[in-house]
């Protein structure tokens, strides 16, 4: 496996892990601070970030075992970064838009790169 898979692989689950991490942070908040403002909307902010880093490390799994078929989502989920970091940024969080930006930017590149491509039998 290229250097290039398997750091675009490594990159995924970090990702995986920091954005299950967030969800957990935010169902930390809904409970402990408080519980009636807003219920419903705030559990899906939970249920979207825990659905994401499921994706991200279901991605990184196939892309594990070689299915050629898991670059494409796991490059739009990579893109999809650059805007959230862009608001994020724009919001004051830049501690977290300008790794969210700069992780998109480089695991896409290592998706694209000629090793991943050949290994996973893209042309």
């Amino acid at each position: 496996m290229p250097i290039t898979l398997r750091t675009a692989i490594v990159l995924l689950f970090v990702e995986a892990a920091g954005v299950a991490a967030v969800a957990v942070l935010f169902a930390y908040v809904l409970v402990h601070e408080n519980p009636n403002i807003m219920r419903k909307s705030a559990l899906s902010v939970i249920i979207y970030p825990a659905g994401i880093a499921v994706a991200l490390a279901l991605l990184a799994w196939l892309l594990i075992r070689r299915r050629a078929w898991a670059r494409a989502p796991a490059i739009v989920l990579q893109l999809l970064l650059l805007p959230i970091g862009y608001y994020l940024i724009v919001g004051g969080a830049g501690w977290l838009g300008v790794p969210a930006i700069v992780a998109g930017l480089v695991c896409t590149g290592l998706l694209i790169a000629p090793g991943t491509r050949q290994a996973l039998g893209i042309r």
